[in-house]
This record gives C-alpha cells, structure tokens and sequence, in this order.
C-alpha cells in the first residue's frame, strides 16, 4: 500500500507507543481487532473523518468530543493537501471529509469521475491577499511575481481575488475557470506564479504577493483580519462543506456529525479561537 499523508496521532502518542516492550506490542496487534469489533458489538459507532491540518482538525476535534459524549467515536485522519482527503474518501478509506469549499468538490468529483456528494455547510475561510514587502495591493511595482493556488478551482479563485483588487482584468465570463491565460488586462505586467496551496505562505519570502487560503494562512501564524492587505467579503459563495460518496449520504450517523457541527458549542469555538477569520457557514 502506498504511503499517504495522513496522521493517525500525535507526536507524543508515537513517541510513546515507540518505547513500548516487544511483547506488549505483539499483544496489541494481536488484541487490536479483537477490543475494535467488542467495542463495535457494544453498540458505539465509529466514523472517520478526513481534514487538513489547521482550522479544520481543530474544529474537528471539538466535534468528535461532542460525539463521544453520544456514544459516536470519531477518528480523525489529518492529510497535507487538497488532493488526497476526496481520492482516500472515494476509495472507501474515510466515512467523510471536511476541508473544501463546494465549487472545488463539484470540479475535482467531475475531473475525477468520483461520485461524492456535499451533505452540510460548515466554514466559510474568506480567501486573502498577503506580502512581506507592502501595505497596498496598489503599492505592487511593475513585473513584480504574484503566487496564486495551482488547483482549478482555488486558481480561479484567486484570480477573481486579485481582479477584485484592481490588479488584473480577467476575460468576461471566465468566472471560476480562470487561468493566467485569461488575464486580458496585467497594467504591471504582474507574474503570475501557480504554487501548491500549501506551499503559498512560505512563497511570502521570495514574492511581493500571494493569494493564501485561510487555513493554511492560520496554520502559518496569519491572521486573515490583521494581515491580509485585501479579503474577500463575508458573503461568499466558497462555504466549505462536509462531502461523503453519494451512494451513503443518508447513513443516520452523518445526521449526528452535522448536528455536532451546527451546533452552539461548535459555533462559540470557531468565534473565539479563530476570532472572526473564520465565520461559520451555516448560520
């Protein structure tokens, strides 16, 4: 089996199960199935999530604390990129996964032939323009580089961003399907460079501009309200959701997993840890 980005535990918890006798690892990998499926008989249930580091595993665990408290127990499998959460989903690996705005699972199920469906609104993370050099996207000096997402959908997105900032023009009706193709009007003849997302604020060092998701911005020790030096606007359409493969969507678990999420306890985490850099979507 290929090795796949995810964590199934802390350091510590590695760490420390590292240190552990021979025999008292034999005894748990003999055991293990043994205690999953009397756990399972006892009647708990049992979901895996997939989310990207950040916001979203955060938000996550304060969910699966929820759930514990209903009997639900909720694995939480944290990957690094935007890719492999849907393909690990689609292969039947992951129950569900919450890290993606809608348009971008609508895109990438078509691109891929996968069959995964959005069941319920989560987070919205206005998307930002942030630099080390300047204070204005006007400040921007002729022929200076500006890295955007290299996905279809978050590209596009940034592209919008940066036309919104009078930046660029972008060719009519290109909407989210914009490329750097369709940049019709670049006064400063800006360069527009297309990174992996993940990757975008540390490009900070070596480009005036970047058009950085929030969560990854958070992670990175951004704070989208402080230093980003344009925004997008609360109402935006780029709500992430909560995606399962289409033929399980009305599983009765995945009702209890939004109830969690929705709930006031969710909503008064997200106010005041992220403090209004990340809104909730389903209000």
């Amino acid at each position: 089996m290929p090795h796949l980005p995810w964590k199934l535990g802390s350091p510590s918890r590695l760490s420390r199960a590292g240190r552990l006798p021979v025999v008292t690892l034999v005894l748990l990998v003999v055991l293990g199935p043994i205690l999953h499926a009397l756990a399972g008989a006892a009647g708990q249930e049992t979901i895996r999530v997939g989310v990207t580091a950040g916001p979203h595993e955060e938000v996550m665990e304060v969910v699966r604390d929820i759930l514990a408290e209903q009997g639900v127990r909720v694995e939480i499998i944290t990957f690094s990129d935007y890719v492999t959460p849907n393909l690990v989903l689609a292969e039947g690996d992951l129950d569900a996964n919450s890290f993606q705005h809608l348009p971008y699972l609508e895109r990438f199920a078509t691109d891929h032939g996968l069959k995964l469906t959005a069941i319920a609104p989560t987070l919205n993370f206005p998307m930002g323009l942030y630099s080390r050099r300047i204070q204005q996207p006007d400040e921007l000096k002729m022929g200076d580089s500006v890295a955007i997402p290299n996905d279809p959908t978050n590209g596009g997105r940034a592209l919008l961003l940066l036309q919104d900032a009078g930046l660029i023009e972008l060719a009519p009706g290109v909407d989210l399907a914009a490329t750097p193709l369709d940049v019709v009007g670049n006064p400063k003849r800006l360069r527009i460079l297309e990174l992996d997302a993940a990757q975008l604020p540390r490009s900070l060092e070596d480009v005036a501009l970047a058009a950085i998701n929030t969560n990854y911005a958070i992670e990175a020790g951004l704070n989208p309200v402080r230093d980003a030096i344009h925004l997008e606007g609360a109402q935006s359409r780029f709500i992430n959701v909560i995606a399962v493969r289409t033929e399980e969507k009305d599983r009765p678990i995945f009702q209890k997993l939004i109830a969690a999420y929705h709930s006031e306890r969710v909503r008064r985490f997200v106010e005041e840890r992220f403090e209004g850099s990340v809104i909730p979507g389903w209000e």
